[in-house]
């Protein structure tokens, strides 16, 4: 694998933490569930952490837009999924606007 490939992958991995880290947040009821509140301030620790290494090898506005894209689609697709939260149409008009977006700023 090379290592500009490694430095993607560790912001994908961040956006995949992110989505963990607010589904976590969700399900500890306004950190009422203190256990759940707890969960996710770690995750987002963890998620600026592989942050940080994507950015020893890409731009910080990609590694972030990557980690952003990542974290908004998942948990859009996971809100559906997993609480039943809907999104208008002109939401997902918007998630493939910011994926669209992504998809030039990785190419510039």
């Amino acid at each position: 694998m090379s290592a500009p490939s490694l430095y993607f992958i560790f912001a994908v991995i961040a956006g995949v933490l992110d989505v963990a880290a607010n589904l976590a947040s969700t399900k500890s009821n306004g950190f009422a569930r203190r256990g759940w509140g707890a969960l996710s301030i770690v995750l987002v620790l963890a998620a600026f952490a592989f942050l940080a290494e994507a950015v020893k090898g890409m731009e910080l506005a990609i590694a972030y837009a990557v980690l952003g894209a990542t974290g908004i689609f998942g948990t859009a697709i996971c809100g559906r999924l997993l609480f039943g939260q809907k999104l208008k149409p002109i939401g997902w008009v918007g998630l493939a606007l910011i994926f669209g977006a992504v998809l030039v700023l990785h190419t510039a």
